[in-house]
Formats: structure tokens, sequence, C-alpha cells
């Protein structure tokens, strides 16, 4: 096979798997733009590889060969597993990231359709998954007005009572999650960790509700999206 045809074959695979990744860019997703790209682009070179590499060994016409081309493309399917595994993240009793593993593993199968030739699979599945993506996001509940995040407190003996503060919070429009709870008598100190869904835009007046409460010595928030 000619070598402009095995370019394009890499060139098709790397377009598609970018225009998934894109879409996952914009929603501020783990693996975005390049990620997605990098995956079209090594799935459609690991299909061409396994599909013609036995052409580029010079064999001669007498030798006997065997070749299973279906190896490769099953090792890809298994190794994107892992990969989008690691784009799963569990933060108390939320898990995010299953749409863009499950992107990555589309992407992956785009890349051996397209390394295979069959461009028309490839461009059908692309078009499919970038709908799957965009127009049935409305129908999910995702709360892309909100931002998460985990606060941790330390408090003093003059502290009020942790019901008080969530109070306070809630008058923010801050939306409390399951909290964490230790007290060091010896040191007169109470800490308590939380994970809070937020309004997008007040996070200042959030802070500056917990710094007017007394008795509050330490505040830590730490980001969760």
């Amino acid at each position: 096979m000619a070598y402009g045809e095995l370019l394009a074959r890499l060139l098709v695979g790397t377009i598609l798997g970018a225009v998934i990744g894109y879409e996952r860019q914009l929603h501020g997703r783990p693996a975005g733009l390049r990620t997605h790209l990098l995956v079209g682009l090594a799935a459609t070179t690991f299909m061409i590889v396994s599909t013609h590499f036995v052409y580029f060994q010079h064999y001669a016409k007498e030798d006997l060969v065997a070749v299973d081309t279906s190896r490769i493309a099953a090792a890809v399917v298994t190794g994107v597993g892992f990969l989008g595994g690691g784009a799963i993240l569990r933060t108390g009793v939320n898990v995010q990231g299953l749409t863009t593993a499950a992107g990555l593993w589309l992407v992956a199968a785009i890349g051996l359709s397209a390394g295979g030739g069959m461009y028309a699979i490839s461009a059908a599945a692309t078009t499919i998954g970038v709908g799957a993506l965009t127009v049935l996001r409305r129908f999910e509940r995702k709360e892309d007005d909100t931002v998460r995040r985990r606060i941790t407190l330390t408090l003093d003996d003059a502290a009020p009572p942790l019901k008080a503060i969530f109070g306070a919070l809630s008058a923010k429009g801050v939306i409390i999650g399951p909290a964490e709870y230790e007290r060091h008598v010896d040191e007169h100190r109470v800490h308590a960790a939380f994970e809070a869904r937020l309004p997008k835009g007040v996070s200042e007046d959030v802070i500056s509700a917990l710094e007017t409460q007394p008795g509050v010595r330490r505040i830590r928030v730490d980001l969760l999206d």
C-alpha cells in the first residue's frame, strides 16, 4: 500500500480524536484536546502497524509467516482502559471522569477504525460521539452553574457551633456536603472539613462570611473541580 494512504489514515485518526477532545476541553474535563488527540494518533498508529508491519519485513515469497493482526488492536483496547481509569476521580461520595474515560475509549476505537482504512465508520463514530457529548448533555443535571470546594476550618472555644457556621454559608447559597469533625481537647481546637457546592462567583463572599465568624483560626479552601 502507498505511503500516502497510510499517512492519510494517520491524519484522519488524529483529527477525529482531536474533535472529541476539543468538546471535552470546552467543558474543562481532566482529559482535553491534546490527550484525546494523542490517543487517536496512537491508536491509529497501532492499527497501521498491526495490519501492515509484515509487509515491511521483506520476507521472501517462500517464507511461511502467520500473522494475527488483531492482537495489537486488542492490546490497545486494554491499554486505553487503564488510561481511562486514570481520568476517573472519586471525591467523597461523588465520582467524576466517567464520561471522559468513555470518550478516551471511543477515541481509541475511532483511531483503530481509521487505521484500518474504514473512514466512513470512523467519521460516523465521531459524529455520534460528539452528538452524545453535546446534545444529550442537555438532558443531564450537570450543575455547571456551581463549583465544588473542600473547606477546612480550625476553630477555638470562642467559635459558634458548626450548625451556626453552616447556616451562615447556606445563606450565601452554599450546599454543605459530608463533614468530618475532630476535637483536640488539650489544644482547645476543633478541626472540621467538609465539601461545599458554591454558586459561581461567590467564593470571596463565602470566605468573608467565614472570616467574620468568631473563633475561626484557620481557613483552607481546596479545589475539587
